[in-house]
């Protein structure tokens, strides 16, 4: 694994290096200390698996650095590796395509375990409450088969899903766009692949959202999660799109 940590702060950045590499023999850590290190790095190298991105960076915004790298970037999952533990800050940062939001306080196991769920598919959000600023550091739970399923049926070409949590009723193409979050897409990146326009998308986010009773991205990664939890038998299908 090849990963692109970026971080302003020359300590931090070395000693993030040396966790990370010694998380697994085959894992190899470029550091950039700034945003304009970053992308001339992923200008002239195309084989990286995975961006772990400071917000507070000395010539750029984390948020908009962000999200210029999820939409010239869509296929390589980025981090936010940040000081903050704010839930503002983590709900952002889902909300602008981050597969993952791991606190600087974290252990070196929490750490390990967060980039693994987000190389196999996952999002890490940390355990937080909705509605207080607060962030608990606790293990992150793992993948769960039932939201890895829909997760990786959204990624393969020419499939889509459909299925029923507690009730909760969306169209085909809600659904398909409900998988597309999970998978910490923006809406360009949605639009783009089901090939309509960003309004489009919008209204169907929208429609998404208040089906699941939340307000965010990140809301609704933690309600499906918690509905799957609750309904360990529910049923997903998949059928391949007409060419």
């Amino acid at each position: 694994m090849k990963v692109l940590l970026i971080d302003d702060h020359p300590l931090i950045l070395s000693a993030l290096q040396t966790v990370i590499e010694g998380l697994g023999d085959d894992v190899e850590v470029v550091g950039a200390d700034c945003a304009a290190a970053a992308r001339k790095t992923l200008k002239l190298h195309d084989d990286f698996d995975l961006v772990l991105l400071d917000l507070q960076l000395g010539d750029a915004s984390g948020f908009d650095v962000l999200e210029e790298f999820r939409a010239a970037y869509p296929a390589l999952p980025v981090v936010v590796i940040s000081a903050s533990d704010r839930a503002s800050d983590v709900i952002r940062s889902i909300d602008q395509g981050a597969m993952g939001f791991v606190p600087k306080r974290s252990s070196t196991e929490m750490l390990s375990q967060a980039l693994k769920l987000v190389m196999s598919g996952g999002i890490y959000v940390p355990p937080m409450s909705l509605g207080n600023e607060v962030a608990a550091e606790v293990a992150p739970q793992p993948v769960n088969p039932r939201l890895h399923q829909i997760q990786q049926a959204a990624s393969s070409p020419g499939f889509q899903t459909v299925g029923s949590l507690d009730g909760l009723s969306l169209t085909p193409r809600q659904t398909d766009v409900l998988a597309l979050l999970l998978q910490g897409k923006p809406n360009k990146i949605i639009a783009r692949e089901l090939g309509v326009s960003v309004e489009t998308i919008k209204d169907h986010v929208a429609a998404v959202l208040k089906a699941l009773g939340v307000s965010s991205r990140t809301q609704a990664v933690l309600a499906v999660g918690q509905m799957i939890q609750r309904q360990p038998d529910a049923q997903f299908s998949t059928w391949r799109a007409p060419v």
